[in-house]
């Protein structure tokens, strides 16, 4: 064809001519879709299919109950297992974590003792055996003292028990000394060892005496004698021997056993009258063990005796096993 002429290159097909006047819209023929050889619809290939994502609307119901159902699966297995550690503990008396020791409060001073040594080996020879912390209070060097916590009510407050082991025989204020015991009797676990029996022995109160659960206000000379279990059965007792030679002591001479004390050992001598030396007490909520032995450091070094004030504490505290030993946690570290 010549220049002028409208028309297509050579070699490609008509195209049907395209009819358009002013104001009218282009139109287009019809889609033909594209046949195969035998005549079927071509279907192109999947990289040529633009792939849209569905219309899906998340329903707030469905939702919800999906995450609870998900939830409750991942948090089943994490209750089982935390159950488990708490059986194990309940029965084993096993902690995941350390057990926290007993807080002690060790009250001493006053005369006639070598109270600045007996208080490390009393805090000392304890700690070695059971897990027990101690806070030490050391006032005073005569018997007309008046320990100063006592004047707050609130002295024990924060201690699991507290040891006496204090020589205050002149001191006859019956208000200090019903702050003292008020603290105990509302159920702070006691341990009195030695000249604590003799220590307010002049005041008109007997609420230190019911404390004690003893009362006694003379002692015989210093000598060694013998001990006799009188409950081998009883925790504290459980594994000592029927009857172990003492060490060099004194024997208090008991003028009184209270009600609710249950003696746990006699002292026989071949020049002094028998007398109870070890027992335990209730004083309102609270437990108390006791002994009157302890006057020299000799004494208080020894094993056996630090064994027994041990047990006495731990039982005060109900830390100390049927069997005589300290429960799980509170034995030595």
């Amino acid at each position: 064809m010549s220049a002028g002429e409208t028309g297509v290159e050579a070699g490609s097909a008509k195209r049907p001519a395209e009819s358009r006047t002013s104001g009218d819209s282009i139109s287009f023929p019809p889609h033909r879709p594209r046949l195969t050889e035998d005549g079927s619809p071509h279907l192109p290939f999947a990289h040529e299919v633009p792939v849209r994502p569905p219309r899906w609307k998340p329903d707030s119901k469905v939702d919800a109950r999906l995450t609870a159902e998900l939830t409750a699966r991942m948090i089943r297995p994490l209750c089982l297992c935390a159950m488990l550690v708490l059986a194990n503990q309940w029965v084993f008396g096993a902690a995941t974590a350390e057990t926290p020791p007993l807080r002690a409060l060790l009250v001493t001073g006053g005369c006639c003792h070598d109270y600045p040594n007996q208080k490390r080996i009393l805090t000392d020879g304890i700690s070695a055996r059971a897990n027990v912390a101690w806070t030490v209070v050391h006032e005073g060097d005569h018997r007309e003292h008046q320990v100063s916590i006592y004047t707050n009510a609130a002295w024990a407050r924060g201690f699991d028990v507290v040891l006496h082991n204090e020589c205050f025989g002149f001191v006859t204020n019956n208000t200090l000394i019903g702050t003292i015991t008020a603290a105990h009797r509302e159920g702070v676990p006691g341990v009195v060892l030695h000249c604590s029996m003799h220590s307010y022995r002049n005041a008109t109160t007997d609420e230190w005496r019911k404390f004690l659960g003893v009362s006694s206000v003379r002692h015989g000379a210093n000598h060694a004698f013998e001990v006799v279990n009188l409950q081998p059965s009883h925790p504290v007792m459980r594994g000592f021997p029927d009857r172990w030679p003492n060490a060099p002591d004194e024997l208090y001479q008991i003028l009184k056993i209270w009600p609710d004390a249950i003696p746990l050992g006699r002292g026989v001598s071949t020049k002094e009258a028998e007398q109870v030396c070890i027992w335990v007490n209730t004083y309102g909520r609270a437990r108390v063990f006791g002994t009157t032995l302890g006057h020299s450091n000799a004494t208080m070094e020894h094993p056996v005796f630090l064994d027994l004030v041990t047990r006495g504490l731990l039982w005060v505290c109900g830390r100390l096993g049927d069997d005589g030993q300290p429960r799980s946690g509170y034995g030595a570290k």
